[in-house]
């Protein structure tokens, strides 16, 4: 399972292609199948919300609990191009100019993904909040651990955009990044 490997590879300390951004991205999953339970839970009686309205939070948030899981293996896949990157041999100005834009691209792609994992993140974070204080009360603290999730998720995933802006020359790629980050942390 896609999960379990990449819990196993974000907990395994020795395991150097995945952190930071796998980890949010993991986060805002297990937040979004929270949010999904929770309104499930909340099915059977009045709490403010349609029926409906309940079916259609679980569909969504179970269906961005599995586009983070793929989010976070796609963390990984653009943390190696970096590393892969690096690795690329510098003895010529034509190898140099290659590999500064192996890292650039490398660097536009580690900053993409985390960019898409924060947006889900942020609408895994506004549905809990559309949940909150309208959904089954035994399920509250499942949701507010939700919600915290989600939130660390959109923080985390933040961060690992940042991190990777010093590799894009390109300043209005910079720029573009720059915008995501202002809406992201809005939340």
């Amino acid at each position: 399972m896609l999960g379990t490997e990449m819990i196993k590879k974000v907990i395994d300390s020795n395991n150097f292609t995945v952190g930071g951004g796998a980890a949010s991205a993991l986060a805002g999953a297990m937040a979004a199948g929270m949010i999904a339970m929770v309104a499930k839970l909340s099915l059977k009686k009045d709490y403010e919300l349609t029926v409906d309205t309940y079916k259609k939070v679980s569909d969504e948030a179970d269906k961005l609990a599995k586009e983070l899981l793929a989010g976070a293996k796609a963390d990984e896949r653009a943390f190696c191009m970096i590393k892969n990157a690096y690795a690329l041999p510098k003895s010529t100005e034509e190898e140099k100019r290659e590999r500064a834009i192996a890292i650039q691209n490398g660097g536009i792609a580690a900053a993409t993904v985390p960019k898409d994992n924060g947006f889900m993140c942020k609408r895994i974070y506004e549905l809990g909040m559309m949940l909150k204080g309208r959904s089954n009360p035994n399920a509250s603290s499942d949701l507010e651990e939700a919600i915290m999730l989600a939130k660390a998720g959109i923080k985390g995933c933040i961060l690992n955009v940042e991190a990777n802006l010093p590799l894009i020359k390109d300043q209005e790629k910079k720029s573009e990044f720059q915008s995501y980050i202002d809406e992201l942390n809005k939340y």
